[in-house]
């Protein structure tokens, strides 16, 4: 192509641009050409945006006498206990057999935690019940102390 050739094809571009912006000037009606008048200065196309208040609610448990929990009811969640923790490095984890023992951070006799998902939401004793562990639960966490766990 020669210099001629793209200032001619830009050129003409440029004119497809400018036919096009006209054409959508002429078919939007005299309020749609407030966005131009807009970022020209002109406001009175505008009017101010009106918001409704919203109220505040004072208490949860007035929210969730409407709330209906059948829609959640059949999900499944992991719930889990935890003995306790600690953390070693992967070279001592490689050296566990059969007969290791390893130190938790929990004293004998502490409560376990109960989680749901990962969630504390309780502490619980170990409890044995026709020749199965089970969970007697000492103390369920509140939703608001759970709240304020997260942040």
């Amino acid at each position: 192509m020669t210099d001629n050739d793209l200032m001619s094809s830009s050129s003409s571009v440029e004119d497809e641009w400018a036919a096009a912006l006209a054409e959508q000037e002429a078919s939007e009606p005299a309020s749609g050409k407030g966005m131009d008048d807009g970022a020209k200065g002109n406001t009175s196309a505008y009017s101010p945006a009106q918001f409704q208040e919203f109220q505040k609610e004072s208490n949860v448990t007035e929210l969730a006498g409407d709330v209906n929990l059948d829609v959640i009811l059949d999900v499944p969640v992991t719930l889990s206990m935890e003995i306790g923790r600690t953390l070693i490095s992967i070279r001592h984890l490689l050296q566990l057999n059969q007969g290791s023992v390893v130190e938790l951070d929990r004293l004998a006799g502490e409560p376990l935690d109960v989680l749901v998902n990962g969630t504390l939401i309780a502490h619980g004793e170990v409890v044995v019940i026709n020749e199965k562990f089970g969970i007697r639960l000492t103390d369920v966490i509140s939703p608001s102390e759970r709240v304020k766990k997260l942040k």
